[in-house]
């Protein structure tokens, strides 16, 4: 038997035992689930009321207390119980001189993780540990499911996260990461309602994909049979109040991006944006500044932390760097926007960075920002001067029209905050708009959507102002000293566990049965269910390929080990397949637009194996996966062929 099988039968066991002296209290005429407690203390503040008290020291007052038993040992007269409230734990001292022989015998029958009362007078032991002596203890909530083992615990990531509410019992340095979290926001709401910002609420299901470049949810409204999106940013709302005579606001919210996860990135996070008239860039630098080291202090730490093995020095006034000027210090070569476009691609494939024949310097230069430098910066460090080519809702420099107003704040190697002196010039913006139109239709399908309401607003106009996004996940990821955006959720997205039922599923396959959908080819595809009387099939080839040829390819069934979205494409998955050969085989694919990379965990799909290994974005791509295409409406859409499950990997197609 293995141990995961032992342990699983061992959970088992001990469940049904705890199901067993729950039903023997209800037997009784107990109740394991009382509706009424008297909490009259916490733990902490006991602690420090009581730090002086003294063995010999008596203490007639009467505390309650609630929590969760920890510990518990001895038997006989004496017991000794750690009890967790949510402040601290602290011994119960119990004696059944105090309890009775009949609260002694209900104590004796309480397990580890059981949430109990306990009323009693403080003392100290013997030992010296301060302790409350019970003069009688009570049952609130049977715990029917045993806490981890104390040295072989809730170790495992993927069931932390999955299972936070039992990570939080076991894991006191989990439970305070998460008490600094709320620390860090209720900091920065400070620091912007003492400079008299104005906090404020705008829409989450929008009709325009706006104020980002980034994937969108989409969901459908029923009430109004219409498609929406779930904001991606909520910027576009936050300045169309300073059109309306609002100077300062501010909205700390949650956004939604349809795109990877990685230790940086969640579909669904929080951010603070804020917007101010008569402001600018130099403003909202100020304003980063000092949120983000308001928030260092109110968690206590000190100006010089550390973050993953590196001392991050938050003091003094931050840096301004051009963009061209860390590129050209990570490269070793001078580069601006004059350097010649051939030179940029060449430095960009040198750095096994993928690029686009229509791509101009700016984009070139933003390409190997993003991929060398900013990576190379640790301090803080607003990072300037961006070009406008990647910049669409930035004011352009008046005596450099190549340039932007716009900054993106830099520590450790990660953007922490993106802000710009805002374009209010509506004909101006009205052609950005387009531009990025046209960017969707060369397909992009992270560029903006034309919004006329916006440019509606700023017709009647909107006054020179300053705005900032500023990442609340990253840097509370930052300032507790957190890997992953995943240790600083309380509840991050993941995939379900294996057997469980996807409520959301469900219901959306219901609706397409009782609307009478017309097939299934993309019921669990990110684009619509397929409709046949659209469909375009390339015609068959006329030349023919000889046998010999095609005989070379080797077709192969494999299973999909990990799939991921490759970092600054928006269109390649990154696949580790079994290839039933016992190694790992690494394959890229261009299918981010069609299918999720979680959703194909665990599929049988084909590829071919023997073809020469391909870099695309500095990853070698050793095979092909199989499609099939057809054209709908003027688009290409790809169907990745997939098998059935019980076709081993490896296995050879003829």
């Amino acid at each position: 038997m293995s141990e995961e099988t032992t342990n699983e039968a061992t959970l088992n066991d001990e469940r049904a035992t705890r199901l067993a002296r729950r039903q023997a209290i209800i037997d009784a005429g107990g109740n394991p689930y009382p509706e009424h407690c008297d909490v009259t203390d916490h733990v902490a503040d006991l602690a420090a009321r009581y730090a002086e008290l003294g063995e010999d020291d008596a203490d007639e007052q009467a505390h309650t207390v609630a929590g969760r038993i920890r510990a518990k040992r001895g038997q006989g007269k004496v017991a000794f119980v750690v009890l967790q409230d949510a402040t601290d734990k602290m011994q119960l001292f119990c004696r059944i001189d105090n309890l009775g022989q009949e609260g002694m015998a209900a104590l004796r029958k309480m397990d580890l993780g059981d949430v109990i009362e306990a009323t009693g007078s403080m003392m100290r032991t013997k030992r010296g540990e301060l302790s409350l002596a019970p003069t009688s203890v009570r049952l609130l909530s049977k715990s029917v499911r045993p806490l981890p083992e104390k040295f072989h615990g809730l170790s495992d990531k993927e069931t932390r996260y999955r299972q936070r509410y039992v990570d939080l019992i076991v894991n006191d340095d989990v439970r305070e990461t998460f008490r600094k979290r709320s620390a860090i926001v209720s900091a920065f709401r400070r620091y912007m309602e003492e400079d008299a910002y104005m906090e404020v609420e705008t829409p989450i299901l929008q009709t325009i994909q706006g104020g980002a470049t980034a994937k969108p949810f989409i969901t459908h409204f029923n009430a109004l049979n219409q498609e929406c999106f779930l904001r991606i940013a909520t910027e576009l709302p936050l300045k169309r109040l300073l059109v309306g005579g609002f100077e300062r606001v501010y909205e700390i919210g949650r956004i939604f991006r349809n795109e990877g996860m990685d230790q940086t990135h969640n579909p669904e996070f929080t951010t603070m944006e804020a917007y101010r008239a008569y402001s600018d860039l130099e403003g909202m630098k100020e304003l980063a500044e000092g949120v983000i080291k308001a928030a260092n202090a109110a968690i206590g730490n000190p100006e010089q932390i550390e973050y993953q093995g590196q001392t991050i020095d938050l003091s003094g006034t931050w840096p301004s760097i051009p963009m061209t000027k860390v590129v050209s210090n990570s490269l070793g070569v001078e580069v601006d926007l004059d350097t010649p476009v051939e030179r940029l691609v060449e430095l960009c494939h040198e750095n096994k960075i993928e690029t686009k024949s229509e791509w101009g310097a700016g984009k070139l230069i933003a390409e190997l920002y993003d991929e060398i430098g900013e990576p190379s910066l640790v301090n803080p460090t607003f990072v300037v001067d961006y070009p406008v080519e990647v910049s669409p809702l930035a004011k352009r420099y008046e005596d450099e029209p190549r340039l932007t107003h716009r900054f993106e704040l830099v520590i450790a190697g990660h953007e922490y905050a993106n802000a710009f002196s805002e374009l209010n010039d509506p004909v101006d913006q009205a052609e950005r708009f387009h531009a990025e139109i046209a960017e969707r239709d060369s397909g992009d399908d992270e560029a903006m959507q034309f919004d006329a309401d916006y440019v509606r607003a700023l017709e009647y106009g909107m006054p020179p102002a300053g705005g900032i996004g500023i990442g609340i996940d990253r840097v509370v990821m930052l300032l507790t000293n957190q890997p992953s955006i995943r240790d600083v959720l309380l509840f991050p997205h993941m995939k379900p566990e294996a057997g469980a039922k996807n409520g959301a599923a469900e219901a959306k396959a219901a609706e397409e049965a009782a609307a009478g959908a017309k097939g299934s080819a993309y019921a669990a595809n990110k684009q619509p269910t397929l409709d046949l009387s659209k469909v375009a099939i390339e015609p068959l080839f006329e030349d023919y390929v000889d046998f010999d040829t095609f005989s070379k390819s080797d077709f192969r069934a494999v299973k999909v080990k990990a799939c991921e979205a490759v970092k600054k494409s928006k269109k390649l998955l990154n696949f580790t397949l079994d290839d039933g050969t016992g190694a790992d085989r690494t394959i890229l694919s261009g299918i981010h637009a069609f299918y999720e990379p979680e959703d194909l965990v665990g599929k049988t799909l084909v590829a071919i194996t023997n073809l020469p290994p391909r870099a695309m974005m500095g990853i070698d791509s050793c095979g092909m996966l199989l499609s099939a295409i057809h054209t709908e409406d003027g688009e290409e859409r790809l169907n990745l062929l997939q098998l059935d499950d019980s076709i081993p990997a490896g296995a050879k197609l003829y």
